[in-house]
């Protein structure tokens, strides 16, 4: 059985941080920006949108999982100061969870799938969930990072990373975003309904959870679709050679 998985992630308030985060956070791009204060400001609001991107300074607030076989899916998503209760859609079930929950559900289930799907599930998912189990004293059930190449992966137990294999392990000058790929093969794009993973924080902000949770099943969709389609048409390990 095949699961497609994914995260949302958020960034901690810098300016709720310690002092000793803020400075080694900030030391770099105080040094390149050599006294320049437009230069400096301009590299610490980067520096504050991207704390997302690391487990240590960010953490999970949706985690969706897809089964491809029985076509049905569920998204764990935070849920703070609102008192929100399991509901269903016609593919997804949403439950908000923290985010030990969220990570304790995965592992638990991971153990009954052999097959996993990610776009750049290697490259940020799967370490960022891993730090942030860790952080919860939340042992992984199964390996998901070893042997990137699929022929020297395990016949019961894959990890198809689709930004891997649709760059050909990066052989391409450009790797391309989830979106691109949606836009190039025709499938519905996540973002087409307004919402994209950079507006994630704001939305978190502004307590509009169910709609981070339902973009991160839109996600889940679209990294399916493109699943059957690299299958079908792109994955040369399928093709058997006549004699």
């Amino acid at each position: 059985m095949s699961l497609v998985f994914d995260i949302e992630t958020i960034g901690a308030d810098f300016d709720q941080l310690d002092q000793t985060t803020q400075g080694q956070l900030t030391r770099w791009i105080r040094h390149e920006a050599m006294g320049d204060e437009v230069r400096y400001q301009s590299a610490l609001a980067d520096l504050k949108d991207g704390l997302s991107f690391s487990p240590l300074t960010g953490e999970i607030v949706a985690l969706g999982i897809y089964d491809t076989v029985r076509n049905m899916g569920v998204v764990y998503f935070q849920s703070p100061e609102i008192d929100l209760k399991d509901y269903q859609d016609e593919n997804f079930t949403f439950k908000p969870r923290t985010e030990a929950e969220m990570l304790a559900a995965f592992w638990e289930g991971a153990k009954n799938y052999q097959e996993f799907i990610s776009f750049n599930g290697r490259g940020f998912d799967v370490p960022f969930m891993q730090i942030r189990s860790a952080v919860h004293r939340i042992r992984p059930t199964v390996d998901l990072l070893s042997n990137r190449y699929l022929s020297s992966q395990l016949p019961d137990r894959k990890h198809i990373d689709l930004m891997d294999q649709l760059s050909f392990y990066g052989a391409v000058r450009r790797k391309g975003s989830l979106h691109l790929y949606c836009r190039a093969f025709g499938i519905s794009s996540p973002k087409a309904n307004g919402i994209s993973g950079e507006e994630v924080g704001k939305f978190f902000k502004d307590h509009r959870y169910q709609d981070i949770a339902e973009y991160n099943s839109w996600d889940l969709i679209a990294t399916a679709e493109l699943y059957k389609i690299w299958k079908d048409y792109v994955n040369m390990g399928s093709i058997k050679i006549k004699d």
